[in-house]
């Protein structure tokens, strides 16, 4: 009976801008949370990458959606289709008999008991038997290697695509959190706003994004400096063609209201914060995860102004989806997943 009742275990991390997927302790999918669909038939044309490409250069029979917007769900229907795409990514040999799903899936620590039943509906839909779901902030203290039961304080911040995670860990669960709609898709449009503002230059997000990683800062001042990023494109009014270089200065002061939004969420989190749990978080200091945490500048402003150490984590970008892969090889054994 064995060849006829198997079950496949992945572990999602359903992200606004990327979504990654870990089966066997590798991460097998790592793709941008972008589905491409054809408007008259409704069918899939491409996930991930691919649909990604298509993004602001379909023609009217295509659209490109993506699903989820701060951190939650905003399209189900198309969450459900990325989703199905993506599992399909993991098993793309072809198999007889489609095997059992069970599935750990992220979400935002703020989420409501609306965005959580349309997290599982979506996943059960693409095939999940077994849907357990993990707070996102958690998850990012087990993919930084954090004992979490401990009787310990330890405080997560996780600046991802659409929401900024904040939280207190002690003795396997939040004891205070903070969960605002505000990351690096702020960010990407503070950049745009700007550079149409102040340079007449029509930037897509794409566009938006590069600048983000090439001259983006949280420091006016920087010891590595980059040097300037050349940006391309068409001017407002005109449409004739533009360069413009653009310094990390610029950048930083045009993200500064946003960044100081994130700043005054993680001074409300610490306010919340028992004094026992406090002293804890004063001793280890504070981890950093998700995209934002790359950020040029970021870990020191926060640590100077705060003045509690900022940790920059391993490798921030796939930490919340590492996480996930222990919470699904330790089911039994964490109290904190949701059934």
């Amino acid at each position: 009976m064995g060849l006829f009742t198997f079950t496949q275990e992945i572990a999602m991390d359903l992200g606004t801008a990327n979504s990654i997927i870990i089966h066997n302790d590798k991460i097998v999918v790592d793709e941008p949370s972008v589905v491409a669909i054809d408007n008259k038939t409704e069918k899939v044309l491409a996930v991930g990458t691919e649909a990604a490409l298509m993004e602001g250069r379909e023609p009217p029979g295509i659209r490109t959606v993506r699903p989820l917007r701060d951190g939650v769900i905003a399209d189900f229907k198309a969450a459900e289709l990325m989703i199905r795409g993506l599992v399909k990514m993991v098993s793309s040999k072809r198999r007889l008999f489609t095997p059992s799903l069970r599935m750990v899936v992220c979400i935002p620590s703020g989420s409501t008991e609306v965005e959580i039943r349309a997290v599982r509906d979506s996943s059960e839909h693409a095939g999940g038997r077994d849907v357990y779901m993990i707070y996102e902030p958690m998850a990012a203290a087990l993919g930084i290697g954090l004992d979490v039961e401990a009787p310990r304080g330890n405080m997560i911040v996780d600046i991802g695509g659409g929401s900024t995670e904040i939280a207190v860990i002690s003795l396997g669960g939040i004891v205070s959190n903070e969960s605002i709609r505000i990351a690096g898709n702020e960010l990407t449009q503070d950049i745009q706003e700007h550079m149409a503002r102040v340079h007449n230059l029509r930037v897509g997000t794409r566009q938006a994004e590069k600048i983000k990683i090439n001259v983006g800062s949280a420091l006016p001042l920087l010891d590595d400096a980059p040097g300037p990023y050349v940006v391309c494109g068409p001017n407002k009014m005109t449409s004739l063609p533009m360069e413009v270089p653009v310094t990390y200065e610029e950048i930083s002061h045009c993200i500064e209201k946003t960044v100081m939004k994130i700043e005054a969420a993680v001074l409300a989190a610490l306010e919340k914060t028992p004094p026992e749990l406090y002293a804890d978080i004063v001793r280890n200091g504070v981890y950093l995860a998700g995209g934002g945490a790359l950020l040029r500048g970021l870990s020191k402003r926060f640590s100077d102004k705060i003045g509690i150490e900022f940790k920059i984590a391993e490798d921030p970008l796939h930490a919340v989806a590492k996480g996930t892969g222990v919470a699904l090889k330790n089911i039994n054994k964490f109290s904190f997943l949701i059934r």
